[in-house]
């Protein structure tokens, strides 16, 4: 595996390396196991598609997109007011 060189700004390398050193890692050993558990926006989307196909042969729920974007909305507020950003 090769490695690669990253330009962040100095404050977030010290807060990423604070973690990383609290969760008993490197850092780099901690971004490597950061981008193993994250998912693309295109992995998310499948990810949802797949769950609607669940839900849609378990029970019929098939929202419109008009619900969906309801759906989304609420969801936004939500984590918001729960991380009172």
């Amino acid at each position: 595996m090769s490695d690669a060189n990253v330009r962040i700004p100095a404050e977030a390398r010290d807060r990423l390396s604070e973690i990383a050193a609290a969760e008993g890692l490197s850092l780099r050993a901690y971004l490597a196991r950061l981008a193993d558990t994250l998912l693309t926006p295109a992995e998310r989307a499948e990810r949802a598609e797949q769950a609607r196909a669940v839900l849609n042969a378990w029970n019929g729920y098939a929202p419109t997109p008009a619900e969906q974007d309801d759906l989304d909305a609420e969801l936004d507020r939500r984590l918001t007011q729960a991380t009172g950003r």
